[in-house]
């Protein structure tokens, strides 16, 4: 499969130009946004993590090595990227412990920043937002072109896909979300299953975006559009009055579309009718994710970007500076601006 089938179309024009992303992991920086304050006593250790072309679970399988206690009791907000140098939180159930030494998990890879008792657990999805800092190397496109671009994707947001990484390596998630769904089978491998029924829905939702940023309503709210705030799961129908909400300009209020799960979209209107079509498409991944009990939710189509900024450390580097809602994919802001360089490719065919 290949990107076009797995994402959709472009909302802001064709690419400038071509770039390379995570030549080395300090070009692609993520620090996770996390509004608790924590408490400095209970049974939980929060620890503030630094951590390099390693995953959150091999960082989450290391602290539990070095503490001597279980994987179950290691506990983390979100997944974090291998290829990319990240902060994180993690926490572990120490009840009636005293903190462990941790020194034997740290080496060039994974550093302990800080540490503090918490009352609580880390619970998957605390995070409210991710901050980034890319850099986008052996850069060839036109500097002004890039400036008018960036100015216009801080005014106007991004489709909000799921990234290329969530379908695997030429799609092969979906691939065999598939056959399993075609076979009305689960895979039994718990870590599998997850990430391939992941894999469906993100694949449906894309789909379903990209109908809405072809036919150009993806930022705008249609009458039976279901809005959800950036940063609410809770959300509500459009009717004439909604489709008018002064939020809606101001990037606060967003028309969703479809995570694929039990229960029926509650849209109307031309939101329904596309619903309706995406579901007799792919009839038997619909069912299959409704009867491996995923609940069915809705994702907001049009990605604010927070505090966009950039420079130009180099004439041939772009760093950008932003922040995301929790879930959303740093990479669905750097395709409106350019294509990326395949990995390992050390020379830019391009010239501008």
């Amino acid at each position: 499969m290949n990107e076009l089938e797995l994402l959709g179309p472009r909302a802001h024009g064709e690419p400038l130009g071509q770039a390379q992303l995570k030549a080395v992991a300090e070009d692609f920086q993520v620090d996770e946004v996390l509004d608790i304050p924590l408490e400095g006593e209970g049974e939980h250790l929060w620890l503030w993590v630094e951590k390099r072309e390693l995953n959150t679970e091999e960082a989450a399988r290391r602290i539990a090595r070095a503490a001597g206690v279980p994987l179950k009791v290691i506990s983390y907000a979100g997944l974090k990227d291998r290829q990319a140098l990240t902060r994180q939180w993690f926490s572990l159930h120490l009840p009636g412990k005293a903190d462990p030494d941790l020194s034997v998990a740290e080496n060039a890879n994974l550093r302990i920043l800080k540490s503090m008792r918490h009352k609580r657990k880390l619970q998957r999805g605390a995070h409210s937002a991710n901050g980034f800092t890319l850099r986008l190397t052996r850069l060839a496109a036109d500097r002004q072109q890039l400036d008018a671009r960036l100015e216009r994707l801080a005014a106007a947001g991004v489709p909000n896909y799921f990234g290329l990484q969530r379908f695997g390596h030429g799609g092969g998630n979906v691939v065999d979300a598939r056959a399993f769904a075609e076979r009305d089978e689960l895979p039994v491998q718990r870590n599998l299953r997850s990430r391939l029924l992941s894999a469906g829905r993100s694949f449906l939702f894309n789909r379903a975006l990209a109908e809405r940023v072809a036919a150009g309503t993806w930022d705008q709210a249609l009458v039976g559009d279901l809005l959800a705030f950036t940063d609410s799961r809770s959300f509500f129908p459009a009717g004439e009055a909604e489709c008018s909400d002064p939020r809606l300009a101001q990037l606060d209020l967003h028309p969703t579309g479809p995570l694929w799960g039990e229960g029926a979209s509650s849209a109307q209107g031309q939101a329904q009718t596309l619903e309706a079509a995406l579901a007799a498409a792919e009839p038997a991944l619909c069912h299959w994710l409704a009867k491996a009990g995923m609940a069915h939710e809705r994702r907001i189509l049009r990605l604010p970007i927070g505090g966009l900024t950039w420079h130009y450390p180099e004439p041939d580097v772009l760093q950008l500076e932003f922040v995301l809602p929790a879930g959303c994919f740093a990479t669905a802001v750097v395709r409106e601006l350019v294509d990326l360089l395949p990995a390992g490719q050390t020379e830019n065919p391009c010239a501008f």
